[in-house]
């Protein structure tokens, strides 16, 4: 199955929400690499990391039961910063967990944590920032979407990797 064709699937039949998941719970989404996700060295290509994290945010999102709430207020996620760091290669039939955890948001932006794994090995950890927008452009502001998939909750400290490459990313700029 390619990566579109799963990432369409987990947004417009996401699997069911997961009775108890806080918004500080981990997601986890589980994965096999396929013939298509490989490239001339035959381990997994760069940029098919970036579409399984697509993938495993809509299945976060799915365990939180959040979709109709934001489909209702029109609201719908982007990204709007992301890095990755690789430590092992991923090859042709094996399965990963990919690990995602909310980390704290600031006025306009939610970042997450997602850590892909494989039998237990750390394998790549993505760092994203990821913004709502409303149907008609509009931001929505981070802490409006944390209140309405949580309640009102204070954000925690972001940690000082991941405050260190949200300023120097400068996602909050407008």
């Amino acid at each position: 199955m390619t990566r579109t064709l799963q990432l369409a699937l987990a947004t417009f039949r996401p699997r069911r929400a997961v009775p108890g998941q806080g918004l500080f719970d981990p997601s986890v989404t589980r994965m096999r690499v396929w013939p298509t996700d490989l490239d001339l060295y035959r381990h997994v290509n760069n940029g098919v990391y970036l579409q399984c994290m697509d993938v495993a945010r809509s299945n976060f999102l799915a365990d939180l039961g959040s979709f109709g709430a934001l489909n209702e207020r029109g609201w719908y996620p982007v990204v709007a910063a992301q890095t990755i760091k690789y430590r092992r290669s991923l090859t042709l039939g094996q399965r990963f967990d990919i690990t995602t955890t909310v980390l704290g948001w600031d006025a306009r932006v939610v970042y997450l944590d997602q850590s892909f794994s494989r039998g237990g090995e750390h394998v790549a950890r993505g760092v994203v920032a990821g913004r709502f927008l409303a149907r008609d452009g509009v931001r929505v502001p981070a802490p409006d979407v944390v209140a309405l998939l949580e309640g009102p909750v204070a954000s925690p400290a972001l940690p000082e990797d991941v405050a260190t490459w949200a300023r120097a990313v400068d996602v909050a700029a407008r």
